[in-house]
């Protein structure tokens, strides 16, 4: 779609015709993972692919944790036996913290993030000044692939040497950003600093790091449109900003599902919970992917006009296990709790200290709480958790939609 605001016409797709699409996609997905990939030929052994063609079946398959890839990726190197393609036809391996091992295949924009970058405002001809890190770690060539995929030149900047970025910002007069949400202010600050003009830069695309309200204000008082994206090492762009700025809209490439933390359980739109992806990528066909982050659907459609589903963007990690006396107290037994007691609302334990001995409360919702619910609950928390712990029963709707179940409100140090 040349000079228009959308990237491509699927962004501006009937939602009916993109689910039917992505659904009918599903189904050829799993079957090739099921038939090239040996993890997928193994947790997928009983499956039926042809059956694994509506959300409700997609919801049946077991997650696949980014938080045991460390273990999955050690026992069957290099990648767990999660890719379809030998290692030696990869264009590139990264190493994440963990240690992860990213896996990158041939083709133009691998990780999709052009379509990010082109509801930022970037066009071709452009110049990107991308401040992610190239060493190792994917994101600085995730952004630079897509830039370059618009027609954009990019200077591979990297983090840090401040100054040294905004001379280079005044010389070679970039139009637009790539970094983490505060190295540009920095950068900025150093050019007031330095009397360098760096007004090139008019808008940024930002990512890996907490885009807080008072950071937009100063972009927007600096005239800058400088908007954000959500994706990880694994999954490339899973969501992106438009000018809107109402909630990040779901890449095109992807099935988001929002889970229950400790569950593959989908909550209905407008819960909090885990951020679940299904890649459709045939050389790392990533299924019911766990990222441990937390999020919501929004309701309606974006005001820019595409049609896709929209998330709330990142709102904090699933991962809330927590040590309690020595042990640890994970979500899912939360959640085996919430299984026994299919008659309530939210759960959420909290955990504090209780003069020098650790305490937990286990906050329910109960609407008409029948005689000895509280006690229920405690024997068991007591059973599942192998601790012991208090019970409070809260009316419906009272706890806070934040994807919380443990709640750790102990001081660090």
């Amino acid at each position: 779609m040349p000079n228009s605001e959308f990237f491509d016409v699927l962004e501006v797709r009937d939602p009916e015709a993109r689910e039917d699409a992505l659904m009918g996609a599903l189904a050829a997905h799993v079957a090739q993972a099921k038939a090239s990939a040996p993890y997928y030929a193994r947790l997928l052994a009983d499956v039926a692919p042809d059956a694994i063609c509506t959300r409700a079946a997609l919801a049946s398959l077991p997650l696949t944790r980014k938080s045991d890839l460390v273990a999955i990726q050690a026992e069957h190197p290099p990648f767990g036996g999660l890719t379809t393609i030998p290692a030696g036809r990869l264009a590139r391996i990264f190493v994440s913290p963990g240690p992860i091992y990213d896996p990158e295949a041939g083709g133009r924009d691998y990780f999709r993030f052009a379509r990010a970058l082109y509801a930022t405002g970037l066009r071709s001809g452009q110049i990107l000044h991308n401040t992610f890190s190239y060493h190792l770690t994917p994101a600085g060539v995730m952004l630079e692939c897509g830039a370059r995929a618009l027609g954009c030149a990019v200077v591979p900047a990297g983090p840090g040497n401040t100054e040294l970025q905004a001379r280079a910002i005044a010389h070679l007069r970039p139009q637009a950003y790539a970094g983490t949400p505060d190295f540009l202010k920095t950068i900025l600050e150093k050019g007031d600093e330095l009397g360098l003009d760096l007004s090139s830069i008019r808008r940024g695309h930002v990512t890996a790091g907490p885009y807080f309200p008072a950071l937009r204000q100063y972009y927007a008082g600096r005239g800058l449109t400088v908007l954000q994206s959500y994706g990880t090492a694994d999954l490339g762009l899973i969501a992106y900003e438009s000018e809107a700025r109402e909630g990040m809209i779901l890449d095109e490439h992807v099935i988001v599902e929002i889970v229950r933390p400790g569950t593959g359980e989908v909550v209905p739109d407008g819960e909090v919970g885990e951020v679940v992806v299904t890649l459709l990528s045939p050389e790392y066909p990533l299924i019911r992917f766990a990222t441990g982050d937390l999020s919501a659907v929004l309701p309606g459609r974006s005001p820019c006009g595409r049609t896709n589903t929209r998330i709330r963007g990142w709102l904090g990690r699933a991962d809330q296990a927590t040590k309690v006396r020595g042990m640890f107290v994970r979500p899912e037994q939360v959640a085996e709790i919430a299984r026994r007691f299919p008659e309530l609302g939210r759960l959420r334990l909290v955990v504090e200290r209780a003069g020098d001995a650790d305490a937990m409360t286990l906050h329910a919702e109960a609407a008409e709480p029948a005689p000895g619910l509280a006690d229920r609950l405690a024997e068991a928390l007591r059973e599942v958790a192998k601790l012991r712990g208090a019970v409070a029963l809260a009316s419906p709707g009272s706890l806070p939609n934040d994807g919380k179940v443990i709640d750790d409100r102990r001081p660090v140090g």
